[in-house]
This record gives C-alpha cells, structure tokens and sequence, in this order.
C-alpha cells in the first residue's frame, strides 16, 4: 500500500495511564496497525492526536508487538506511559490472553505483565550521574538561569534531574519555557522528598524541545528517579506522584539490571483512523 492509495479504518484508543480514574494521569494515544507505515504519516497521526505520545502497535508473532512513539514533533526512544496504555489496550480493550506482553522497540525489549488491577513494566535502569558546582554555575548549560534552590542536580539518560529541598517547591515551580527550551536535554526533571507518607518522592516533567511543555506523568523519567531515591532513601520499593495538574502515580522497584513501574489505566475513548 503506498501513502496514495486510501488506508483501511485503524483502531485507536486514548488511554488515561498511571491513574485509577479518567481525566487524570497521561493520556497517551495507541493506534494498532496491521502493518509498518511510513515514518511521515506517523508523526502527522500523531501530531493530529496533539498529545504528549501516540503509540503505534503491530503483531510480530505470539505475544510480542512492535512498539514506536511519537511525540507531537518527533519519535522518541522510550515512553513509559504510552508503553502502559500499549499493554492496556491489548489486555482489556482487545481482551488478548496473555500474562506477559512483550515489545520490540528503540529501547530493545520491553516486558508487561498485567494482572486485573495493574500492570507492570520493566523498563532500563538509568544512572543518576551527579553535576559539578562548576558546571551548574557555568553560563552555557542554562540551569542557574532557572531561578530554583538546587540541591543538587544530575545526568540521567537523555534527562537533566534538578533535586530541590522540599515538595513545595516542586509544586509551586511556574515553568519559564523558553529558558528550559535553551537547557540541551530531552527533557528536565524537578523533584524532592515527599512530604507525606503516602509517598516517597515527587517530580514534575518538562520538555519543550520536544513539544512537551509539561508531561502530567513520565513513566520513563522514573527510570532515573527511582534509582535516585532509592539510593538516597534506602529502599528498593517506592511510591512516586507526579505534580501535574493531571497529577499521577507510580508504584516503583529497583533490582540489579532493571526498574519495575506499576500502574492503573483508564479507556477514555476509542475509534478509527480515517485516513
């Protein structure tokens, strides 16, 4: 089929992840192909949706599925929301019979495992690597022009994580996005300690570079986050809340050679693709 000739309806479903009710954590859209399409018309379906990732899905063979996301303006390397409403759909949308999705992605392979509440991810562990006094001072990096008491602040994959001292601050933070836009990085995470027991850590999520001014729930952003309040907390299991407005929930787990994400999600609505 060439990009002439007029494309069958493909379904799509907008799927609210990391979340036990709609209207909150990140919608992601899935659309489940029944064959690789061309790299253009996926970045316009997916600059169509306008939401922070469209996932697009189709069989290999079993229980395994190629797995590509697209932000409004370009394909990223990995997504954990998306990858969560990928499994969602498969499991309770199309009602597939397995324990355990797997994906072939830009990331290698990913793993789901759903059960009837929740399912969990396991993603790559990421590094925290710690910054300098002098570079967060150096003029050409941009993060002393965000205006924030810096705890600390590290490397981490593709992301730049900003530790700040207390949850309000977190919360309280307005977003000056074209300073954050001159930062290079994929995206900048602001996080600290939770100031309730109810969980251990919280962030927010930036990335205007990529056409995210805000992400409400960044599932990949925990790949780094958990390893870095595990370490400072000393544990291995934690509970995470991302401060959108949407506002999101993370169960977490570090072991040896991955991270875990567990999470909810919410069908929002569905349909076809037209064209």
């Amino acid at each position: 089929m060439t990009d002439n000739q007029t494309l069958p309806n493909l379904p799509y479903f907008v799927v609210d992840a990391f979340t036990h009710k709609p209207f909150s954590g990140n919608p992601a859209a899935v659309c489940i192909l029944t064959e690789a399409k061309a790299d253009d018309w996926l970045q316009k379906v997916a600059a169509e949706f306008n939401l922070s990732e469209t996932a697009f899905l189709w069989h290999e063979h079993n229980n395994q599925w190629k797995l590509r996301w697209f932000t409004p303006k370009c394909e990223v390397k990995l997504c954990g929301h998306a990858t969560l409403a990928s499994a969602h759909v498969l499991a309770r949308e199309l009602k597939l019979q397995h324990a355990e999705f797997v994906f072939s992605t830009l990331s290698g392979k990913l793993t789901a495992k759903v059960d009837e509440q929740a399912i969990t991810l396991n993603f790559p562990k990421v590094e925290p690597k710690l910054f300098s006094g002098i570079y967060l001072h150096n003029d050409n990096v941009g993060i002393k022009e965000l205006n924030l008491d810096i705890v600390a602040a590290y490397q981490a994959g593709e992301d730049i994580i900003v530790e700040l001292a207390h949850e309000d601050e977190v919360l309280n933070y307005s977003p000056e996005l074209d300073k954050l836009a001159k930062i290079e990085t994929r995206g900048l995470i602001i996080t600290s300690p939770g100031k309730n027991a109810d969980r251990d850590f919280v962030s927010r999520f930036f990335a205007p570079r990529y056409g995210i001014n805000e992400d409400p729930v960044t599932g990949s952003a925990h790949c780094s986050l958990a390893v870095l309040w595990s370490k400072k907390l000393g544990k291995s299991s934690l509970r995470a809340e991302q401060l959108s407005e949407r506002r999101g929930f993370l169960e977490l787990g570090v072991y040896h050679e991955h991270v875990s994400l567990i999470g909810e999600s919410k069908t929002f609505s569905k349909g076809n693709l037209a064209q």
